[in-house]
């Protein structure tokens, strides 16, 4: 009776104590926000990369309705509001993910870069010349990701806070 009296006490012991454990003690518990979202997809996942290349507006959402809603002018996202990289980097508490293609842009990955192209899809053949296909998509994060080694170990990126190496990567699944 005695042993069952203290392995009880043991217990509540252990479990109270967990209670007080400083939350810096328990990272599982409280994970940090990735640092950088990379985003890769079609029309459901694209920000407005369609409007830098040469393409037919068939392939483009740069044009009312689109971005109406929340925008309150075109984006190039082939909906009247958000993606659902949007929503997951708000989520996230990060900003929203800029297209790959935007002016300067695509020099640097450390608050996230999305690469998706309206009309890609999974095969090369899929809407060829007139998209950025999912290949192509992962060249470009290659590019990006070896432009952004090379400022890390140089130097000239000093004030960042992130590499690849701390990203989150989103892949939309196409069947």
């Amino acid at each position: 009776m005695a042993n069952l009296h203290i392995q009880l006490h043991l217990v509540a012991l252990f479990f109270l104590s967990s209670l007080i454990l400083p939350s810096n003690c328990l990272p599982a518990l409280h994970p940090k926000p990735p640092v950088a979202l990379i985003v890769f997809g079609d029309s459901l996942f694209d920000p407005g990369n369609n409007n830098y290349i040469k393409t037919t507006t068939t392939f483009q959402a740069n044009f009312p309705p689109y971005g109406e809603t929340y925008f309150k002018s075109p984006t190039g996202r082939f909906t009247n509001g958000r993606t659902i990289p949007d929503f997951i980097a708000e989520f996230a508490k990060l900003s929203l993910i800029s297209p790959y293609l935007q002016t300067g842009h695509h020099e640097v990955l450390t608050k996230g870069v999305n690469f998706a192209s309206g009309g890609a899809g999974a095969l090369v053949e899929t809407n060829k010349g007139s998209v950025i296909s999912l290949h192509m998509q992962f060249n470009n994060f290659r590019e990006a990701n070896k432009q952004l080694r090379l400022k890390l170990t140089s130097g000239k990126l000093t004030n960042s806070k992130t590499s690849c190496e701390k990203c989150c990567v989103l892949v939309q699944h196409w069947k």
